[in-house]
């Protein structure tokens, strides 16, 4: 039977939203909702695609361009959301979904497809193994904020009598010398990301990576203004002056997630700031805010090569997700 993809239409919210109920047992109309409006305001960071079959819609795929989330300087295409209609299954829709987001990836002049799956979902990982996937070198950590120290009652004050360590660009959470003792959020001014904050945080951004992302912080920016997914990204402020940035979204529906999860994709603090504890700071009132909004985990991608980002992470309470990080090379 032949295969056609086409680009995947407003029209078609309905068929996707009954696919996807038959998969996961629940209906996750308003996530299906924002991520086709988000492509049709952004055709240019989207791919999302369709095959009909015997007169009706068979199967969708959703794609996102990663410009520079998770610490990123070569964009890549991830793949979020794909369904096929369960008594379609066994003729290749799957496979020509992902062909079609390849070839859009392609199009594009991207060189990478990512994603991630549960290792738990065998299924998906069979698709994932026949697609031409391998397990990625980026490690998923995550913490669930039933067992989090940091914004709950239970959060331990930070003791920052401690000898002051060498300042260190990348160290984000090292604690800064006093003679007092803080709850970790006290250590810096941290209140919701605004408009205004653009240009610091394009700022430290430059000066971490060595790049000039601007159009990509804001976007970013934009997004946290703007969009109606839950987007809870934070600014900090010490001595008058922004000293780091956490930027996150809560939704409920990508690589087919049920549960109301809190992803980090970006977060940086200015070298100057690099041992006062404003990394801390800032994922300690992520917490509470969180919280607030009943989020049940907090989830980020970290490469394997940073050490220092990953180490804050652990002391801060994350761990070993149990998700895993998917890639593949396009030639």
């Amino acid at each position: 039977m032949k295969i056609n993809p086409r680009p995947l239409a407003a029209g078609d919210l309905d068929a996707v939203v009954a696919i996807d109920a038959a998969i996961s047992g629940r209906s996750r109309r308003s996530y299906f909702e924002r991520r086709l409006a988000m492509a049709l305001r952004q055709p240019k960071l989207n791919a999302q695609f369709a095959i009909d079959q015997d007169g009706k819609l068979a199967g969708y795929v959703l794609g996102r361009v990663l410009e520079g989330e998770f610490g990123r300087i070569e964009a890549a295409l991830r793949l979020e959301v794909i369904g096929v209609r369960p008594e379609a299954r066994g003729r290749g829709i799957g496979l020509g979904l992902e062909q079609a987001l390849e070839d859009g990836a392609r199009r594009r002049g991207l060189k990478e497809m990512r994603t991630s799956a549960s290792w738990r979902d065998h299924q998906m990982l069979q698709f994932l193994d026949t697609a031409g996937y391998r397990l990625g070198s980026n490690q998923v950590v995550d913490c669930p904020l039933a067992e989090a120290q940091l914004g709950s009652s239970g959060e331990e004050p930070v003791d920052i009598e401690q000898r002051e360590r060498p300042a260190d660009r990348n160290d984000y959470g090292a604690e800064a010398p006093n003679s007092f003792e803080h709850l970790a959020r006290d250590l810096a001014e941290v209140s919701s990301l605004a408009e205004a904050d653009l240009e610091a945080v394009t700022r430290i951004d430059r000066r971490l990576t060595g790049h000039d992302r601007a159009a990509y912080m804001r976007r970013k920016l934009e997004e946290a203004l703007s969009e109606s997914a839950i987007r809870i990204s934070l600014v900090a402020h010490k001595d008058g002056t922004a000293a780091g940035y956490l930027m996150a979204a809560a939704d409920y529906g990508d690589f087919g997630r049920a549960e109301p999860v809190a992803v980090i994709d970006t977060i940086g603090v200015d070298p100057n700031f690099s041992h006062a504890g404003v990394g801390r700071a800032l994922l300690s009132q992520l917490f509470v805010n969180l919280g607030a909004l009943r989020v049940e985990r907090v989830e980020s991608v970290v490469a394997k090569e940073h050490f220092d980002l990953l180490g804050f992470f652990y002391r801060a309470g994350f761990g070993p997700s149990q998700r895993l990080a998917f890639v593949k090379k396009l030639d």
